[in-house]
């Protein structure tokens, strides 16, 4: 036992994420519990799960900081078919107002348009705030638990207060609870297709096989976010939280944007055609007429006109009502 305390000097955290894994898939199970200062027992004493809990951090994986509000704010404004109506809000107060003559002067349809786009866009962060808190009071209504063995007596405790070193029994159904090296295990598999993307279920074992290429090949290891699918297993914690494969990806990432609907992404993609058709043919128009004609004014009206044309006269009241309706539909 010397011997392995020797070879294994220094803490399994201290490695790259690397060869930490490849470690732990590496060596026996008396290498193991030396490293992990545990046993196949698990930890010995609340004083040894403290330990580790205020070494390596508590079981929850982070996401990456929240915008703060001004911020999601104002991205709340960000669209190209906000880009579409405040163009045709410039355009209607340059031909309604700038080049009208006196008399006939009128701001209105561009106060109108602007007005509707400041309360869409206010409704669409109002919404999408609602709809943060009311996922995470869902969540807090949802604890996961997980069988852990301390001291030889089995229990089941909440996900997060797993921590490194403790050994771990998983069953048909349950969720990996953290990145673990299976030390005993029966038909035992699992779907890891949250990390690798692979729809079959893998079969993991207390045994290295093969020849992995990457650490999700490693047949004793497994990920927390992967799913038992069928047979059984006594596993070691090796990583928790952050610390974890799918922690640091989620660390990573910004998993609180939400995403666009098929409608939203059908609005975008007709927005940015619009908006590149008047790129292209208002200076064309412009150019053209301007050179053959000779009256620049009358070529930029001409211009403004095709802009104002490329826009459906029916798109902003659809765009307001789908957004209202948004507003109106109630929270989960």
């Amino acid at each position: 036992m010397d011997s392995v305390k020797g070879n294994l000097a220094g803490k399994p955290h201290v490695f790259s994420d690397e060869i930490r894994y490849k470690k732990a898939s590496e060596s026996s199970l008396d290498e193991l519990y030396v490293l992990y200062e545990t046993s196949s027992d698990g930890l010995a004493s609340e004083e040894a799960v403290e330990e580790k809990r205020e070494r390596y951090g508590r079981n929850v994986v982070v996401k990456s900081k929240k915008k703060n509000a001004l911020l999601r704010l104002l991205l709340s404004f960000v669209n190209p078919f906000t880009l579409v109506l405040l163009i045709l809000a410039a355009v209607s107060f340059i031909t309604d107002y700038v080049l009208a003559a006196e008399g006939e002067k009128s701001a209105v349809a561009s106060i109108i348009i602007v007005v509707l786009v400041l309360v869409s866009g206010v409704f669409r962060f109002i919404q999408e705030e609602k709809s943060g808190k009311t996922l995470e009071k869902l969540s807090n209504l949802v604890e996961t638990t997980t069988a852990v063995t301390r001291a030889g007596i089995s229990e089941e405790i909440p996900l997060d207060e797993v921590v490194v070193g403790d050994v771990v029994s998983f069953a048909v159904g349950d969720l990996i609870s953290a990145d673990v090296r299976i030390l005993s295990a029966k038909d035992f598999f699992v779907s890891q297709s949250a990390l690798s993307g692979e729809a079959e279920p893998v079969e993991k074992s207390a045994d290295l096989r093969g020849n992995p290429q990457g650490l999700s090949d490693r047949s004793n290891l497994a990920f927390l976010g992967s799913t038992v699918v069928s047979g059984s297993a006594k596993a070691l914690v090796i990583a928790v939280g952050n610390s974890t494969t799918y922690g640091q990806i989620a660390s990573k990432s910004n998993l609180s944007k939400n995403e666009k609907t098929a409608f939203d992404k059908g609005v975008d993609s007709v927005s940015w055609l619009l908006v590149r058709f008047m790129l292209v043919m208002v200076p064309a128009v412009l150019l053209i007429n301007g050179f053959t004609k000779h009256d620049w004014l009358q070529a930029f009206l001409f211009a403004i006109s095709i802009a104002v044309g490329l826009t459906p006269h029916d798109a902003l009241p659809i765009w307001s009502r789908h957004r209202c309706l948004r507003w109106r539909l109630p929270s989960v």
